[in-house]
């Protein structure tokens, strides 16, 4: 039996979406689970939670980990995901400061899942090129 609650399709209005009582609807226009979603699911937002599961990281440290990241586009993703509760930021006392991002009980939570889809498409690669390769030639 799966433990994932099944999708509602109720219609969410504009109060709804300030309501923290209503029930999360992803599907629905205006509930706030979208913007938070579409944080950790955007390629950065995603390379950055796995990342992080590996340990704590300093800006510069995960910024080469996370390769091909600009550091505007770091930084603006850690600042959302920060926002959203997934990672936590510690400024250290030291000259220079030193910043150290962490994930929270929620986003090593969702960073697992993350990895499991990661690792579900890099071990079917194969499968993948052969259904790219099929779809160009037809």
């Amino acid at each position: 039996m799966s433990s994932i609650k099944p999708m509602t399709t109720r219609q969410t209005t504009a109060a709804d979406a300030s309501d923290p009582t209503l029930e999360a609807d992803v599907f629905a226009r205006n509930c706030t689970s979208r913007p938070v979603l579409q944080n950790v699911a955007s390629r950065w937002g995603t390379l950055a939670l796995v990342a992080l599961r590996e340990g704590p990281f300093r800006f510069s440290a995960l910024r080469r980990r996370v390769d091909g990241v600009s550091e505007r586009m770091l930084s603006q993703t850690l600042q959302a995901l920060e926002r959203d509760g997934m990672i936590h930021r510690e400024v250290q006392q030291s000259i220079p400061p030193r910043v150290e991002y962490t994930l929270t009980d929620l986003g090593a939570r969702v960073a697992d899942h993350l990895e499991a889809l990661i690792v579900t498409l890099e071990t079917n690669m194969d499968t993948v090129h052969e259904a790219q390769a099929a779809y160009h030639r037809e």
